[in-house]
């Protein structure tokens, strides 16, 4: 829900559409394919296995409740990826977008979470999925980050190839000195 209010606050500031997957093209479909199966694997995932008992019995990796302390954690990290994502989200502003399309970026962020990391937002929806995944361990729930990360990996080279294009070697120098994620250059 807090993604759905940001894209509308961006949208509100930029004046103009921040969902960009309708102009997908090539890899950046597949991307955009990827992100929308990956939430809803995480999602509907533990949601079927729930109802159709015969779904779990089959997932090696459905426990119903026996790790508790393992589910307290995934939450706690589904919780803090939702609010990395949500701040890295809101602090773009009007420079925030859903997806990639040449002409469609906005100004360079580089502050808040943007300093340890260039994709912060896409860093906190992978925890949030990796949290899901411990809260609620299931082949869905499970492979939804992996799903996650392929897409974010897919896209990132996207806007990094856009956003040199759009911002020459302002988006170079900010590249050079902060990680693509966070730690790992």
């Amino acid at each position: 829900m807090l993604f759905f209010f940001g894209n509308a606050m961006a949208a509100r500031a930029a004046g103009r559409p921040v969902w960009l997957f309708s102009r997908a093209k090539r890899r950046d479909w597949w991307a955009a394919l990827g992100f929308r199966a990956a939430f809803a694997l995480a999602l509907l995932g533990p949601l079927l296995w729930g109802a159709f008992p015969t779904l779990h019995n089959l997932d090696p990796f459905w426990i119903e409740g026996q790790a508790l302390a393992l589910g307290g954690v995934g939450v706690f990290l589904a919780g803090i990826g939702a609010m990395v994502a949500f701040a890295a989200q809101m602090s773009m502003g009007a420079s925030w977008r859903v997806g990639v399309a040449d002409g469609a970026t906005g100004a360079l962020v580089s502050g808040g979470l943007y300093r340890f990391s260039r994709n912060p937002a896409f860093f906190g929806q992978f925890i949030l999925l990796l949290g899901t995944a411990l809260a609620i361990p299931s082949l869905p729930t499970l492979l939804a980050p992996l799903l996650f990360l392929w897409s974010a990996t897919a896209q990132v080279r996207s806007e990094e190839d856009v956003l040199r294009q759009a911002l020459g070697a302002e988006y170079d120098a900010y590249a050079a000195s902060v990680p693509r994620w966070i730690g790992l250059p």
